[in-house]
């Protein structure tokens, strides 16, 4: 199987798609680390991938969504941004929209914390 197609079955196959360097438990940058924290605080059931594992993977996934930068966040198939974009997102609410749209559940008392303590 190419890489193309294990990024495609696994964004297929799962609702919320993490790609990041290291994993959820123990992210390997900040920005990786930035992306899951918030994800594992707002209590959302996602899978993470480890670029760091496969050099195909890492390169695969800037190609498959033509974004250059690690981490990359899919929700329901859709590519949905890195670190900043996903940082903004989730201060503006835009997130929880987005989540609720997609049907996806996630702690809205844990992502409110978030933006009062960033307020």
């Amino acid at each position: 199987m190419s890489a193309q197609d294990q990024i495609r079955e696994t964004i297929e196959s799962n609702d919320v798609v993490l790609y990041m360097k290291g994993t959820k438990s123990m992210p390997q940058c900040g920005f990786s680390s930035r992306v899951a924290g918030i994800l594992n605080y707002m209590g959302v059931d996602y899978a993470d991938v480890n670029v760091l594992a496969d050099a195909e993977v890492r390169q695969g996934i800037k190609d498959f969504s033509d974004w250059p930068t690690i981490p990359q966040l899919y929700v329901k198939g859709e590519f949905v941004g890195g670190c900043d974009i996903i940082t903004e997102m989730t201060l503006s609410g835009e997130l929880d929209q987005l989540f609720t749209t997609k049907g996806v559940t996630f702690d809205k008392d844990a992502a409110d914390k978030i933006r009062e303590a960033n307020g």
